[in-house]
């Protein structure tokens, strides 16, 4: 069993930033990816970045434009995702779930993840 737990959501401004964290913890060492997602009122969840716990291998929906930046700090067992200049449509509850199989690559497809957390609220304002 895994657990995850975000935080650091909340309600920011057009243009601001905001640092979303998600902790694992229980059987981390059979995990091997991490991903994010979100979903908005009334829309599907929809993948929004992901990284291998070993190397560099990350990934990111295309409709960022670059703004959102995920990170790792294994001695904590955490992911980070730095949102910046964030906009309307980014309000979203933000999911982060980690993947139990093997994987060399990031995954974009919900199903291939195996744990999820509770979710955090971002909402922007205009």
């Amino acid at each position: 069993q895994v657990q995850l737990v975000e935080s650091g959501g909340g309600l920011v401004q057009a243009g601001g930033s905001l640092r979303l964290s998600c902790v694992a913890s229980g059987h981390t060492d059979s995990t091997y990816g991490m991903g994010w997602f979100r979903q908005a009122p009334g829309k599907e969840r929809e993948f929004v970045a992901g990284e291998i716990w070993s190397g560099l291998n990350t990934r990111y929906a295309d409709s960022l434009e670059g703004r959102f930046s995920i990170s790792k700090d294994i001695a904590r067992n955490t992911v980070y995702l730095q949102m910046n200049n964030l906009k309307p449509e980014d309000t979203a509850v933000y999911y982060c779930a980690t993947r139990t199989q093997y994987t060399s690559s990031v995954r974009a497809n919900e199903n291939d993840y195996d744990y999820w957390g509770q979710g955090t609220q971002v909402t922007v304002s205009s």
